[in-house]
């Protein structure tokens, strides 16, 4: 009836726990899959082939997207109230 899977037990740090825990729970994953997806990440090469693919968006279109990050701050940027300018 068993699934296959073994149990092991970690020790971290407690913000490294809760660090995980967020992660997780921001990709809609169980902390345990979660790990279990970056050990599978970091042992296939996936990762890896990951940063290189971003290394080479951001070599190609990294002032672009400087760009658009500034653009996006701008607009986020509280405009300066007239009641502070009179000061």
């Amino acid at each position: 009836m068993g699934n296959g899977k073994k149990q092991t037990q970690v020790r971290l740090e407690p913000t490294v726990l809760a660090a995980g825990k967020n992660a997780a729970a921001a990709r809609g994953l169980d902390f345990n899959r979660y790990i279990e997806r970056l050990i599978a990440e970091d042992t296939s090469g996936a990762r890896a082939a990951g940063m290189a693919a971003a290394q080479r968006l951001i070599g190609t279109h990294g002032e672009g997207l400087d760009d658009l990050e500034a653009d996006l701050d701008a607009q986020h940027t509280p405009a300066p109230s007239t009641r502070d300018a009179a000061a």
